[in-house]
């Protein structure tokens, strides 16, 4: 489906970025294309992957005419750029609103006038019940690129729905991994505290399943498996064959003690597709009628997230935290 078509990857000078790009680069795609406003982070990929298929556009998904050059010829769309940050997020929640919700606007915009075939919006668990600025700014990225999905024609638009990355920029394994190697004492938030585990790969993975089975609108959620954060941190000590102490600092502000990556009211109606779940969009139209007359007969069960998934055993976890070089 990639045979000498032109990918575009927004904010893809991230972790992200790289993985697409050390997926697709060795392929017969005919270009992909990285949009950032990180000059920097440009000149490193540019020095590191000295690759003729990529080509480097400086702009700002904030900015709809910096787009315009970068969406000429293009045939799909991985749109990564977001602030993703919890704290900063919370500081500033309006730069959150400004690139996760009026950026998206601006790409799909962009998108849709230059009749872009498909586009796939990245999303996190944090949307899902938010509690902080990020997820919310999230949440309504969500709502934007599914309401742009019913009338955009000849752009299929959709989206996928995934926890933190591990070891991606800012996760919690590289700070505690950096305790451990400098001896001082791991802070753990909470030790029954629980989030998902998911590797750089299954995020790459999730993402090109969304772009080959996704019908407009639709979100696509991959089921993970999740540890504990006191797991975690006590795995991680045995690794490095450390005795520095374990501290507990109790939950932070704006922080769940378990991720949702389906809420109550999407797993009542999501397709179990085997390794993933999807959720189609509700395409019912303006005709208000059809909110007071029609429902559904299911009643809620419960909801996905980190807690109720399979929980990985210490082995599960050491095999998962060596297959991304930490051993």
């Amino acid at each position: 489906m990639f045979k000498n078509k032109i990918l575009l990857i927004t904010g893809g000078t991230g972790s992200f970025g790289n993985a697409i790009l050390d997926r697709f680069l060795d392929s017969d795609i005919n270009e992909i294309r990285i949009f950032s406003r990180d000059e920097k982070k440009q000149h490193d990929m540019r020095v590191k992957y000295n690759n003729s298929k990529i080509k480097f556009y400086i702009g700002d998904v904030r900015n709809e005419s910096s787009l315009k050059d970068a969406m000429i010829g293009v045939d799909y769309i991985f749109h990564a750029a977001a602030l993703k940050q919890v704290p900063s997020c919370e500081f500033y929640p309006m730069e959150a609103v400004s690139t996760n919700v009026l950026g998206t606007e601006n790409v799909l915009n962009s998108a849709i006038a230059n009749n872009i075939s498909k586009v796939v919006c990245l999303s996190t668990d944090k949307a899902v019940y938010p509690i902080n600025a990020m997820g919310v700014s999230k949440a309504m990225m969500e709502k934007v690129f599914v309401a742009k999905s019913r009338n955009s024609k000849n752009t299929i638009i959709t989206g996928t729905r995934y926890g933190n990355v591990m070891s991606s920029r800012g996760s919690v394994i590289p700070h505690f991994t950096e305790q451990i190697k400098n001896g001082k004492p791991v802070t753990v938030t909470d030790p029954d505290m629980t989030r998902f585990m998911m590797t750089l790969d299954n995020a790459v993975e999730l993402v090109i399943y969304a772009f080959k089975n996704g019908k407009s609108g639709d979100i696509f959620v991959q089921k993970s498996p999740a540890s504990t954060i006191g797991e975690l941190a006590s795995t991680l000590k045995d690794i490095y064959k450390s005795n520095v102490e374990i501290k507990n600092i109790g939950i932070r502000h704006a922080e769940k003690m378990h991720e949702t990556l389906l809420s109550k009211e999407e797993f009542m109606v999501a397709d179990d597709l085997g390794d993933y779940f999807r959720i189609q969009a509700d395409n019912r139209d303006l005709n208000y009628n059809k909110y007071f007359e029609v429902g559904r007969d299911k009643k809620i069960n419960e909801e996905y997230n980190s807690f109720n998934t399979k929980r990985l055993s210490r082995k599960e976890l050491i095999d998962l935290l060596a297959s991304i070089g930490y051993k």
